[in-house]
């Protein structure tokens, strides 16, 4: 994203107005389309990892969320992230109402840009929607859909906007020199460490640690990956609002670290397991993609692959060794991934930014300043408390007005049924046996 993001351009009658630029418009519109379709591969990327008794209502966690985050951005969303701050509370915390409902957005062009201000809007709305997706990862089959989806609302509404009003809308992260091109800080931490919060206080599935739990489709899996690796050019390069070099240098520098954390993670696991798996190869090109999102639009492409290396590293140790030792159930590593991975694209971004790459950014500590290192240092402490104890408190709200973890039973026979009244499968495809007769093997958890 580029840095000034904060009010629409409003000129007098006597001024030159600015003029929209077909190509730029054109290519944010085309970005805004492949964020979309980043949710819906998030789905496969997950259901492919869960249980054939899990896999509808997992896919459905990513779908819903286009809908329901969706009416929430047109509604609410947009005014509170990148509207004037709020009067009457802390000033930089969060944007007025004064744009409710997009309220005089129509006409307008976005500030320091040739795009209209719609077309800037819904590229927004498609990374407010992605980011309480990502959440869903960590407490995968065993939550109830009535909880999940009231949690997601309020999670939007009261933790994902403020934190983009303060990075991206001109409020206080944005003030003290932050840098976050495409979401690190915004939406790669504060869903990890949502998401690790929330699998803590649900608990761990029945039978995690004792009993094996296997993807059941990585074939899926990896259409996932695939689609999340496509879509994530028009995350990045279309972050820099234009069809620009600047669009052409975050492109490169997001195939560069993805690659390269594929490579690692690959590695990593081949020398710790003797085998190379494509599980792990698909989880590696999401590590580095997540690593690189804040710092795609500030590093030349030798400083992308170095970040792609060692965040295909980290968030490897992260899922392999960390959360065995420390005992926590996050499912399909929302945490591993993408908190640790967003965690150090924000530090790397405040070493390898340059102004040379991006002039309205700013130098890190390898090309002179240390000031930048200091506030992303700062604003990943603000994104890690606001995205653990805003959770805490939402949770606690939310499991209150009804059950947010499915019992025992509901779980042995599988959230899709329960929850959904549907099957994936017609047929086990563990054992090949009809699913109106439940095999031992269904039994598993």
């Amino acid at each position: 994203m580029l840095l000034l993001m904060t009010t629409p351009i409003a000129f007098a009658a006597t001024e030159e107005a600015p003029k929209l630029d077909s190509g730029d418009t054109a290519w944010v519109l085309v970005s805004a389309a492949l964020v979309f379709i980043m949710t819906p591969g998030l789905g496969f990327f997950y259901g492919g990892m869960v249980r054939s008794k899990n896999v509808l209502t997992t896919i459905m966690h990513s779908f819903f969320i286009v809908g329901l985050i969706s009416v929430e951005w047109i509604i609410l969303g947009y005014t509170m992230a990148f509207g004037d701050d709020a009067t009457g509370v802390i000033p930089g915390i969060i944007g007025s109402l004064d744009k409710i409902g997009l309220a005089g957005t129509a006409g307008q062009i976005w500030t320091g840009t040739s795009i209209p201000e719609l077309a800037f809007i819904i590229f927004q709305c498609m990374f407010a929607v992605i980011t309480p997706a990502l959440i869903t990862g960590a407490f995968a089959e065993r939550v109830k859909f009535k909880a999940y989806a009231l949690f997601m609302l309020l999670w939007a509404i009261f933790i994902y906007n403020p934190m983009a009003h303060m990075v991206w809308g001109g409020g206080k992260l944005f003030e003290l020199g932050a840098l976050d091109f495409a979401g690190g800080l915004v939406i790669h931490i504060l869903s990890g460490v949502s998401g690790l919060t929330l699998c803590i206080l649900i608990g761990k599935r029945r039978g995690y640690g004792k009993l094996p739990i296997l993807p059941h489709h990585l074939p899926m899996t990896v259409l996932g990956a695939a689609l999340l690796w496509f879509g994530w050019f028009g995350f990045n390069a279309g972050s820099a609002l234009g069809a620009n070099e600047l669009a052409a240098s975050a492109f490169v520098a997001t195939q560069a670290a993805a690659a390269m954390a594929t490579i690692s993670w690959v590695v990593c696991e081949w020398i710790q397991n003797g085998k190379p798996t494509i599980l792990g190869a698909a989880s590696g090109c999401i590590a580095g993609l997540v690593a690189i999102t804040p710092a795609a639009g500030f590093v030349a492409p030798m400083p992308a692959v170095i970040i792609g290396l060692i965040a295909g590293i980290v968030c490897y140790f992260a899922v392999a060794v960390l959360k065995a030792k420390l005992g926590y159930d996050d499912s399909l590593d929302a945490f591993g991934v993408h908190g640790i991975g967003g965690t150090w694209g924000a530090i790397a971004t405040g070493l390898w930014a340059t102004t040379a790459v991006n002039p309205a950014g700013a130098n890190g500590l390898f090309y002179g300043d240390g000031n930048l290192l200091t506030a992303q240092i700062i604003s990943i402490i603000v994104a890690y408390l606001l995205g653990s104890i805003g959770t805490f408190i939402l949770y606690k709200i939310v499991n209150a007005i009804t059950p947010f973890r499915a019992d025992e039973a509901e779980e042995v026979s599988g959230i899709d049924i329960v929850e959904h009244g549907e099957r994936a499968y017609s047929q086990s495809i563990m054992t090949g046996e009809s699913l109106g007769i439940q095999s031992d093997l269904t039994k598993i958890d």
